[in-house]
């Protein structure tokens, strides 16, 4: 009697920790790593050291050793497979910003969600992304303008792209190339009725995201290690 062989669970897992890192993947190391560093269980220099690990890493089971002594990794017991052939694909969060007979702002330092929604009727809503904290290399803006204004506006160092329409109203996106290839992209798609949607980059401002931190943290640190002559 011929027996088929079934893979075992170890080999099974061992392929999985060879398949190669998606970004979506690293994103969810990224968020594992600021939540221990707001528990307390990693210091800022630990913190920085890592993401930058993962930021370099190549396959699922290099992103697991950042954190292999972290809670979160005791939580499952192999690495995340690939989604069975047609189940539907997880989706973050969406950020919602609307006016209706008002006006609704989002600028500071903030973190935006891979996608925000704008919504102005009769009303105005101003995204200011000049000091938000970039966590993911894309965010697409979708906005929809009724008798109203939408205002976008980013910093100086990151893409922006725009794709939408006006009917009897306006949709102006002035394009932005970012001189550095990993530098995040903003997409700005709606459309305007009656409206005005507008993307722009505020001049002067640049991004101040947790690339540029883990990038000063790491220079410093080789500055601090080269031998005085």
């Amino acid at each position: 009697m011929d027996l088929q062989k079934r893979p075992e669970p170890a080999a099974t897992a061992a392929a999985a920790t060879e398949m190669r890192a998606s970004d979506a993947d690293r994103d969810r190391i990224a968020d594992i790593l600021r939540e221990a560093l707001a528990e307390g269980r990693l210091t800022a220099d630990e913190h920085a050291e890592r993401v930058e690990g993962v930021l370099a890493a190549k396959t699922v089971g290099e992103l697991d050793v950042f954190i292999r002594d972290l809670p979160a990794a005791h939580r499952r017991t192999h690495a995340p497979l690939p989604p069975a052939e047609g189940a539907p694909l997880p989706a973050d969060p969406d950020d919602n910003v609307v006016a209706v007979f008002s006006s609704a702002v989002r600028k500071g330092r903030w973190r935006p969600g891979r996608r925000v929604h704008a919504y102005a009727v009769f009303g105005s809503v101003e995204i200011d992304l000049s000091e938000a904290l970039f966590e993911y290399r894309q965010v697409v803006i979708r906005a929809v303008s009724v008798f109203g204004h939408v205002d976008v506006r980013v910093p100086e160092n990151v893409s922006l792209r725009g794709t939408g329409g006006g009917v009897l109203g306006s949709f102006e996106v002035d394009h932005l190339d970012a001189e550095d290839p990993e530098a995040p992209v903003v997409r700005l798609d709606g459309w305007a009725v009656l409206g005005s949607i507008e993307g722009r980059a505020r001049r002067g401002k640049l991004i101040a995201d947790i690339l540029d931190r883990v990038h000063r943290v790491m220079a410093d640190k080789g500055l601090r290690r080269r031998p005085e002559r």
